[in-house]
């Protein structure tokens, strides 16, 4: 598959890119050589491959979601040294 120059010049405008003559040549070969690599990629026959999302077996790295003890509002601030309404009161870094 080859891609014309107007291609590649609206696929520079639609990325918003100004390119010039000399790289729109070079755009328009390379763009064309990636194309002809990916039409080789669909005559392989994937009939009896598993879709993948990763190449790597992944193991949740995150813990098991539990039921905790669950604390009021109340609770955390009758801890605080300094509450007011509904927040803690921290200084000023200034």
């Amino acid at each position: 598959m080859s891609l014309s120059r107007e291609e590649v010049k609206k696929i520079a405008q639609l990325a918003k890119l100004e390119l010039s003559s000399k790289k729109e040549e070079l755009y328009q070969e390379q763009l064309t050589r990636i194309l002809d690599y990916m039409e080789k990629l669909n005559e392989l026959n994937t009939k009896d491959v598993e879709p993948l999302y990763s190449p790597c077996p992944n193991k949740s790295i995150l813990r098991e979601d539990k039921v905790e003890k669950y604390f009021s509002k109340q609770e955390i601030l009758k801890n605080s040294p300094e509450p007011n309404e509904d927040f803690f009161v921290v200084p000023k870094i200034i």
